[in-house]
């Protein structure tokens, strides 16, 4: 399972097909965020990668967490979207 970076600058479309993809093969996929934009972007992804699954009878579950990363030698706070699957 590949962790999904998505930046405020990120296409929500195209991040909901990749997270479509990898739920599809993996039935989870996992989104990571830093910031405000990109935890917007991250979660209209869900929300469209969602309405993507529906007519296949897949539900989309997201667990949000934080998570210490380091990004150019300083320690940052991202937000992790872990999302789970469920057939209906």
């Amino acid at each position: 399972m590949n962790v999904l970076k998505v930046s405020s600058k990120s296409n929500a479309n195209s991040v909901a097909g990749a997270l479509a993809a990898s739920i599809r093969d993996f039935s989870e996929a996992e989104l990571q965020a830093v910031g405000a934009g990109a935890v917007n972007q991250s979660v209209k992804a869900i929300a469209i990668a969602s309405g993507f699954l529906a007519p296949a009878g897949i539900v989309l579950y997201t667990q949000p967490s934080f998570e210490g990363i380091e990004i150019d030698g300083e320690e940052r706070t991202a937000i992790r979207f872990k999302v789970t699957s469920q057939r209906i």
